[in-house]
């Protein structure tokens, strides 16, 4: 964790920001127009029948939030990338470009609640998910039926924090001409590559750990040029969600931090981790980075691992976890993490704890972003709520 990907600091730093086009302006300028001219008709139409390469309309390309796609397609190791309105635009984007009606997705564990009522709300156009929760490669190929077309993950899986093996899940995946997505904001392209395991498409929530300020919201699609030639041309300009050029400035400021930001998340994080494993009033901890030397996933995947974790108390009711939450004064309670400030929030919403149980998740979890606050001070405030 000491040392970076030299090229990943190039890229979060200076990738694709040469000052020169821009008259030696050091941050690149938002360009704000919403359409862009041209000096012949015939001009107009080649650009107009070729969106993806040229500029026309702000719905389809603007230079200022080009400049952060190259980026982060770079980052992933990827061909190429869309940036969106927000994370859930580009998941939106990404699952309706990979199903037809009769469909069936099959998500591997757990994932995020809101890409879990898409999935629900795709019942409509006649396609169906199931979840299987078990990660092992026996019961994953037990689940796959025969209209099955996609896999969604997420590695480290919500809340629980499991690790899957992203080169399995490839392998099973390519030979059945599945197509695999994965939300990787968890840990970020500087922790985690997963195209470089075979992973078809790679989503983020820019609102986390890139943009990292809690002031943006966006998403992003990375993948191969053949399957964006289709997405743009269809979810990305048809549906709309585009990100505008004043969220892209804020992100490339954000990305020019985030690998010293990182390394604190990931700092702080672990010594939260550790403290909390040692609580009497904890059951378990969920933190890939906790014991990492020993985990041949943790190895196989990550080069470091971010500050979101979560945590299970021994009396697992609600309102124990109401207790502990507002007893927390520097964690302030709030949803969305990945930002400089510690947040805290529960799944156990008091009158949904049969619905936690049937996503084997722990009706005492708590979950924890930890912020660059200093790593004692976080301490001290979670041992004074426990106590």
């Amino acid at each position: 964790m000491e040392n970076f990907d030299h090229f990943d600091q190039e890229v979060c730093m200076h990738f694709n920001t040469d000052s020169d086009p821009f008259y030696g302006a050091i941050i690149p300028p938002e360009f704000g127009n919403s359409l862009f001219v041209f000096p012949t008709f015939e001009e107009l139409v080649h650009a107009e029948n070729d969106q993806l390469h040229h500029y026309v309309y702000w719905r389809g390309q603007n230079p200022t939030v080009e400049i952060v796609e190259r980026k982060l397609a770079a980052f992933e190791r990827g061909e190429i990338c869309k940036c969106f309105a927000s994370g859930m635009a580009a998941i939106t984007a990404a699952v309706f470009n990979s199903v037809r009606a009769g469909d069936h997705v099959l998500c591997i564990s757990n994932i995020y609640k809101s890409t879990l009522e898409l999935l629900k709300y795709l019942d409509k156009f006649e396609v169906s998910h199931t979840v299987v929760y078990s990660t092992d490669k026996k019961s994953i190929e037990k689940a796959i039926q025969a209209n099955t077309t996609l896999f969604f993950l997420e590695n480290p899986t919500d809340m629980n924090l499991q690790l899957i093996d992203l080169q399995l899940i490839s392998r099973i995946a390519k030979p059945r001409g599945i197509r695999t997505i994965i939300d990787n904001t968890w840990a970020t392209p500087l922790f985690q590559k997963p195209i470089t395991f075979g992973i078809d498409i790679v989503v983020h929530s820019l609102s986390k750990y890139l943009g990292g300020h809690s002031d943006l919201v966006g998403g992003a699609v990375i993948t191969s040029i053949d399957i964006m030639n289709q997405l743009f041309n269809n979810e990305y300009l048809l549906f709309g969600g585009i990100m505008g050029p004043r969220e892209a400035s804020l992100l490339l400021k954000g990305l020019q931090t985030l690998p010293l930001r990182m390394k604190c998340h990931q700092e702080n994080a672990k010594q939260v981790a550790s403290f909390l494993a040692s609580h009497p009033a904890v059951a378990k901890v969920n933190y890939p980075g906790l014991q990492a030397e020993e985990s041949q996933l943790s190895k196989k995947h990550f080069s470091g691992f971010s500050g979101l974790l979560t945590f299970e108390i021994k009396n697992a009711n609600y309102e124990a976890i109401k207790r502990v939450i507002n007893r927390l004064r520097i964690f302030k309670i709030g949803v969305s993490w990945g930002s400089f400030e510690s947040l805290v929030i529960s799944p156990n919403y008091g009158n949904n704890v049969d619905e936690l149980k049937r996503k084997h998740i722990s009706p005492g979890l708590i979950r924890l972003s930890i912020g660059m606050e200093p790593a004692s001070a976080l301490i001290a405030d979670l041992n004074q709520a426990l106590s």
